[in-house]
């Protein structure tokens, strides 16, 4: 038992024979019920995907909690949920030793490959096998250990017997509980994979690049580099999740890896829900078929699936090699790839002003699409590929939405071949590029550049942020080039006359622009404060900080402190925003927004009827009566939640024209069916 928690318990002891102040004792029993309430939320949102309070309610329980443990310090104990918005950076991670050895799987890649490791396990077994089916995370391995119940070490896997001690970045992780109940055994370690949600993972890489930062390269090294970041505070603000697949501790005792999937998930440990126990090979061979094609629904990277033996007390006579276990093997499923020609590469001029490159290829079809053009990053990966224009490479999809270039083909290099070399002023103003070799970027630093200016007020339209019907890329280069426009409060003194003189445009689309622009003034707060390109401020920050200031106004009078103190909110994204406040162009910017009156009013989101409280919905095919974007917030106005796949735990899938495979998921789950019409009416009910 902590001393903090004998401490209080004699205190309280104490109390009641009039010896202590009797605030103290009632702040304990407060401190205590808020750690249960807010635990218990956390796993209902994190692990089961099914929260019951909004955002905001949430958010004022954690800020009672925190308010109490800091005026009565000798009751915060290291399970508080408020030590996971991150203690003070450390100098470097100490190397620890693990109890057991964490073994990498040996990989295998076509069935034949399976069938022979199916041998193998019969004849040391000596009967026929059932194994336990597991998706395999595309994550980072680590270990979480548990003293009297409470978590007190995380460390990476490192070389397998030694792992880095990360434990002060594994807090943060909100899906991972600080503390179990007493069904859980008192010393034991879970090992599990960290991961990004796919979603989650674009939205941050969206706002590094518009912070000007260097995007992560995938999932799995973003929650690599993550977890070795000296600063829990910014780890806090990252959105890492946790699968759990393994208990380990002497007085564990469970016959087979079905038993120890239940009872993680009965300790609240979060597992993937998607595990099967087959019956010989043709079931895992099912198995493989459909999660080879269903492994894109899923919100989450899966690289293949770990194939156990369920029988967990033989795993030990089956024994390992040097590197991997006997019992259990990884399949892996192919990525799509296609080989193509590098014609040339082009700088683009993000709205912050970075320049990224970007390979122009030979057409070339790839997961059912035409590829032309795909990301190179920057010019330390162009260096890393040792690419030249000319060259034939190798480009891959695979799980993700943007193709990349991996490599290219030596043998086949052009004898006529040409260097790529970093342009030295801008392509686009012919300002002289400077580079900023901490964030391995070139950057133009010419604000009035019309690619940046271009690029501000299409993030201020976009769907995310202020979603001004008419205001595409087209419209809003023509208003920039014409000079109509210099900034998105400019927007707001448009007229239909002035529109309507543009290439291209005429009277009704000029009219229904001036429509779009004037509605756009009444859009949520947060949206707002997204579209204003705050730098590190993405749509999920935005959120949290509308939740307490309410208005421009209210915002720009915060201050650094006031914002720190929102639970995520660290010292990075609030001298960000100061320092946007403070800067004269940004607050003309403002001033003209407020002239125009954008969002004079309160926030208005979750201020209605929860009738969505605690509900999961996933939307499949297209909806013709409002975007995606603009269903998920009206859900989330009422209090449910939009998710990316479906699962037992969906509450409703709306299926539009076109409907995919989430609908043909949902059948076969019961889940129930909207149609949009449905939808609208549920919208509708009081």
């Amino acid at each position: 038992m902590h001393n903090r928690t004998i401490r209080y318990k004699l205190w309280s002891a104490f109390g009641r024979i009039g010896l202590v102040n009797p605030d103290y004792e009632k702040a304990g029993k407060e401190i205590t019920r808020l750690r249960g309430e807010i635990n218990r939320h956390d796993y209902l949102y994190y692990v089961l995907a099914e929260p019951e309070i909004p955002d905001h309610q949430y958010d004022a329980l954690m800020r009672r909690l925190i308010e109490l443990e800091r005026a009565y310090p000798d009751l915060v104990t290291d399970d508080s949920p408020s030590r996971r918005v991150g203690g003070q950076p450390v100098s470097g991670f100490e190397q620890v030793r693990h109890s057991s050895r964490m073994l990498s799987l040996a990989n295998s890649y076509d069935i034949d490959e399976l069938l022979d490791f199916d041998r193998r396990v019969r004849e040391a077994y000596g009967r026929d096998p059932e194994y336990v089916c597991e998706l395999k995370i595309d994550g980072v391995a680590i270990a979480l250990t548990y003293r009297n119940r409470i978590l007190t070490r995380g460390a990476t896997r490192g070389d397998g017997a030694v792992g880095d001690d990360v434990t002060a970045n594994i807090r943060t992780i909100r899906s991972i509980p600080l503390s179990v109940s007493s069904d859980m055994p008192l010393d034991f370690e879970v090992r599990g994979e960290v991961y990004y949600p796919r979603a989650e993972f674009a939205e941050m890489n969206a706002g590094r690049e518009e912070a000007g930062l260097k995007p992560f390269m995938n999932p799995r090294n973003g929650a690599a580099g993550t977890l070795k970041m000296l600063d829990p505070q910014e780890v806090a603000r990252r959105p890492l999740r946790f699968f759990a697949y393994t208990i380990l501790g002497d007085t564990v005792k469970l016959e087979t890896q079905a038993q120890v999937l239940t009872l993680l998930r009965q300790g609240n440990f979060p597992t993937n829900p998607y595990w099967e126990l087959c019956k010989g090979m043709d079931e895992v061979r099912a198995f493989l078929s459909r999660w080879n094609e269903a492994r894109f629904d899923l919100p989450y990277d899966t690289d293949g699936v770990v194939i156990k033996l369920n029988d967990v007390t033989a795993w030990e006579r089956l024994g390992s090699t040097a590197k991997s276990p006997r019992w259990a093997v990884a399949y892996k499923f192919s990525t799509e790839k296609a080989l193509t020609r590098l014609l040339d590469v082009t700088w683009q001029v993000g709205r912050t002003g970075t320049v990224t490159p970007v390979a122009e290829l030979a057409p070339v079809l790839l997961l059912g699409t035409i590829v032309k053009r795909a990301t190179l990053h920057n010019e330390d990966e162009i260096k890393r590929l040792g690419i030249r224009k000319g060259d034939w490479v190798e480009i891959e999809k695979g799980g993700e939405i943007i193709p990349k270039v991996i490599r290219f083909i030596a043998e086949r290099r052009p004898a006529d071949s040409e260097e790529i070399v970093a342009p030295e002023q801008c392509p686009e103003c012919n300002t002289r590029l400077e580079r900023d070799e901490e964030e391995v970027a070139i950057r133009c630093p010419n604000r009035r550049c019309p690619a940046q200016v271009m690029g501000r007020i299409s993030h201020f339209a976009s769907r995310g942020a202020m979603d001004i019907d008419g205001l595409g890329h087209r419209t809003v280069e023509a208003i920039v080039s014409s000079g109509l426009v210099n900034d998105a409060g400019d927007l707001y003194s448009l007229t239909a006359g002035q529109v309507k003189e543009l290439p291209g445009m005429a009277e009704l689309s000029a009219n229904n622009l001036i429509k779009g622009i004037q509605a756009s003034k009444y859009r949520p707060f947060e949206r707002l404060l997204f579209g204003l390109g705050i730098r590190h401020v993405g749509l999920g920050a935005a959120r949290l900080i509308a939740e307490r200031y309410g208005s421009l106004d209210a915002l720009q009078q915060a201050s650094e402190d006031e914002l720190r103190s929102i639970p995520e909110i660290g010292a990075v994204i609030a001298g960000s925003i100061r320092r946007f406040f403070a800067d004269p162009e940004e607050r003309e910017l403002v001033r003209k927004l407020k002239e125009a009156g954008v969002l004079s009013g309160e926030r208005k989101t979750g201020a209605g009827p929860q009738t969505l409280a605690g509900k999961t919905f996933v939307f499949t095919g297209a909806l013709e009566s409002f975007s995606r974007e603009r269903a998920g917030e009206m859900i989330r106005e009422r209090g449910g939640r939009v998710s990316g796949s479906v699962s037992r735990k969906t509450d409703f899938v709306v299926a539009g024209e076109n409907a995919g495979s989430k609908y043909t998921r949902a059948q076969k789950l019961g889940v129930t069916i909207l149609s949009e019409q449905d939808f609208i009416d549920l919208l509708e009910t009081d």
